[in-house]
C-alpha cells in the first residue's frame, strides 16, 4: 500500500519463501496471469475489465468452466479416486519449458522432456492470446499461470536462434510469439506494458487474493474447496511420506508424478 516495494519485487520474494527457484524447474518460480484483454488494440489499466480476476484459480475464471470443476470434483468423490477440481498443475517443468523453449538451455531442456524432439507445432507455445483462451477457458487440462520472465525478459518471445519449431495444422510456421495487437508486435512493448499492468493499481489492490490461493491460506482445506482451488494429492510435496511408502514401484510413480507435473508451493 506504501508502494515500499514492487508486485514483482513481492512476488518474488515470496517465491523464494516458499522454496522456489530458478535453478529448479519443478519449483521454478510462479506469477500470475494478470491481463485479460489480448485483443484490444490499445490497453487500458484503468478499466477493471482489462484484468484477470485475481481472487479465482485459472479454472475458474468463466462461470462455465468453474461449474465442470465443481462437477468433476463431485464426481471424483463418487468414485473414491483421488479428489481434487484438478489433475494438472498451474506451473512444472514442462509448462517452465515450453514457455522459453525459443531460447537456450530451455530449447534441449524441453527437447529432453518430450522424449527428444518438439512437440506437435499446434501444441507448442506459439500466442499469447491462444495460451491465455487455453488456459482460462479452453482447454480443462490447461491451468497454466505464468513465470517471472513474462515481466521482464522480451528476448524470450523471439526465435533468434532460428529453431525449426514446426507447422500448424493451418500451415503457419512457428518462429516468434505472436502477441497481442497493443503489444504492435514489439516484445518490448509487450514486456513494458506487461510489467506496467503488474505494478497498476488494480493489481497491487487485488494481488493479495491470489497470493492466498497460490502461497496462503487457501491452498488447503476448506477454504481450497470453497475457492475451487484444490489439485492432485501428489501435488502436494509436503503432504506426501514417501518414506512410509514400502512398495518401489508406487514411490517411483509418486516421484514421476511429481517431476511431470509440479508441485504446490510451501505456504508462507
Amino acid at each position: 500500500q506504501k508502494r515500499e516495494i514492487s508486485n514483482f519485487d513481492y512476488l518474488m520474494y515470496l517465491n523464494t519463501l516458499a522454496g522456489r527457484s530458478y535453478n529448479d524447474y519443478m519449483q521454478y518460480p510462479v506469477f500470475p496471469w494478470v491481463l485479460a484483454d489480448y485483443h484490444s488494440p490499445t490497453l487500458n489499466l484503468t478499466n477493471p475489465r482489462t484484468f484477470r480476476d485475481l481472487s479465482k484459480p485459472m479454472g475458474a475464471q468463466t462461470a462455465e468452466r468453474k461449474h465442470k470443476f465443481i462437477q468433476r470434483y463431485k464426481e471424483v468423490e463418487k468414485n473414491l479416486s483421488a479428489q481434487c477440481h484438478y489433475c494438472t498443475h498451474y506451473s512444472s517443468a514442462i509448462i517452465v519449458a515450453s514457455y522459453l523453449v525459443r531460447m537456450e538451455p530451455f530449447t534441449q531442456t524441453f527437447c529432453s522432456l518430450q522424449g527428444g524432439s518438439f512437440d506437435v507445432a499446434d501444441r507448442m507455445f506459439h500466442s499469447v492470446k491462444n495460451t491465455w483462451d487455453s488456459a482460462s477457458r479452453d482447454n480443462m487440462s490447461d491451468v497454466r499461470e505464468l513465470i517471472p520472465e513474462f515481466f521482464y525478459l522480451p528476448e524470450f518471445l523471439t526465435n533468434a536462434n532460428h529453431f525449426e519449431l514446426g507447422r500448424m495444422q493451418d500451415g503457419t510456421v512457428l518462429g516468434d510469439v505472436q502477441l497481442p495487437p497493443w503489444a504492435d508486435g514489439d516484445p518490448h512493448q509487450f514486456i513494458h506494458l506487461h510489467r506496467q499492468a503488474l505494478e497498476s493499481d488494480f493489481v497491487s489492490a487485488h494481488l493479495h487474493r491470489w497470493i492466498d490461493l497460490i502461497f496462503g491460506f487457501k491452498q488447503h482445506g476448506s477454504a481450497a474447496v470453497e475457492a475451487i482451488n484444490t489439485y492432485h494429492p501428489y501435488f502436494y510435496g509436503d503432504k506426501v511420506d514417501l518414506n512410509s511408502i514400502k512398495d518401489p514401484l508406487i514411490k517411483s510413480t509418486i516421484l514421476g508424478f511429481i517431476s511431470n507435473f509440479g508441485q504446490i508451493p510451501k505456504q508462507v
